[in-house]
């Protein structure tokens, strides 16, 4: 069984081809790219994605070295995302799904990170840190579903980090940057803001402009604003873990690929005795390799998108979506 998967969210259109084993057979991708200090226009993001989307398409197709025929199932980024963005993949996904007479799934972009991350790195349940431009949040399997156990309460990290980097004139995504310039910084007070599992990041932003108005160095302030970001994470995280009483962390979304996140999330783990897996770099950011799978686990478990229920979701969250996959290991939270 083989199935096509096309993500569009936010700045990324992507193509992935999967077969039920977990085999990938296609990986084809293209990020809009922005000036220095500007970020994303959703009428660009919508032209970006649809000039280039026939084109990863067959790409995607030849790499695989099958036809369009071949495939089983089409899925998609159905939310949450940008509208603009959006639209580009699910249009393309209902033209293949009547043109050649092939079930339909929307895919929600939240889970689908949980799944290839799970796929990848061999983790059967989980604590999920899913941090990335549009979310973050710590996530577990509970009775059915993902259950969110902790979030931010303004803003994601990913978010939080491209506000910085635009202030300094950066162009998008602005994390690696400003991971770049953390590097070479040392500490300076910034505000620790957590509220039992939730955390809160638009005070630090506005601490970090602040300094830097101040004449603070820009290497000091983008390595307290990590530091004190990363430490907030990694307490949450191990409030949820010791709560739930599992034994394995994995981290997922764009943010995951952070050297220094993943050092401190590491020693946590080791110190607790928990397993800690990183989804793999290539596979941190949006791509329709994890949307393919995710549609193919649904369309196995019965799950079909009629045509009149697949529109846009733009603020669809993960704990609104049944995972019938997950549900030998179902558990209850004390």
């Amino acid at each position: 069984m083989i199935s096509l998967g096309i993500e569009s969210t936010a700045h990324t259109i992507g193509i992935g081809i999967i077969d039920e084993n977990g085999g990938i057979l296609a990986d084809e991708r293209d990020m809009m790219k922005t000036k220095e200090g500007s970020g994303f226009i959703p009428r660009e993001l919508f032209e970006h994605h649809q000039k280039i989307a026939v084109d990863l398409l067959k790409k995607a197709i030849d790499k695989a070295e099958i036809t369009i025929r071949d495939v089983d199932v089409i899925s998609f980024s159905q939310g949450m995302g940008i509208p603009n963005a959006l639209r580009v993949g699910a249009s393309l996904a209902r033209y293949l799904a009547i043109k050649y007479k092939k079930p339909l799934v929307g895919v929600n972009h939240g889970v689908a990170h949980i799944e290839i991350g799970r796929l990848l790195t061999k983790t059967k349940d989980p604590v999920v840190v899913y941090i990335s431009g549009g979310n973050t949040q710590i996530i577990t399997y509970v009775d059915g579903r993902y259950r969110i156990l902790g979030e931010t309460e303004d803003i994601p990290l990913g978010n939080a980090l491209d506000e910085l980097a635009r202030f300094l004139n950066y162009p998008m995504p602005g994390g690696p940057k400003i991971e770049e310039l953390a590097k070479k910084g040392k500490y300076v007070d910034f505000p620790y803001v957590v509220k039992g599992s939730n955390v809160s990041f638009s005070g630090l932003v506005t601490h970090a402009k602040r300094l830097i108005k101040k004449g603070f160095k820009v290497e000091d302030v983008c390595f307290s604003f990590q530091e004190t970001a990363f430490a907030m994470l990694v307490e949450v995280t191990e409030r949820v873990l010791a709560h739930t009483e599992k034994n394995e962390v994995l981290v997922v979304g764009g943010v995951a690929r952070n050297k220094r996140l993943q050092e401190m999330f590491r020693i946590m783990c080791k110190e607790r005795g928990a397993r800690f897996e990183i989804v793999p770099f290539k596979y941190a950011g949006d791509n329709g390799v994890m949307i393919a799978w995710t549609g193919l686990l649904s369309y196995k478990h019965g799950i079909i998108t009629k045509m009149d229920e697949s529109k846009i979701l733009q603020k669809w969250r993960i704990d609104e979506v049944e995972v019938p996959w997950m549900k030998s290991r179902s558990i209850h939270l004390r």
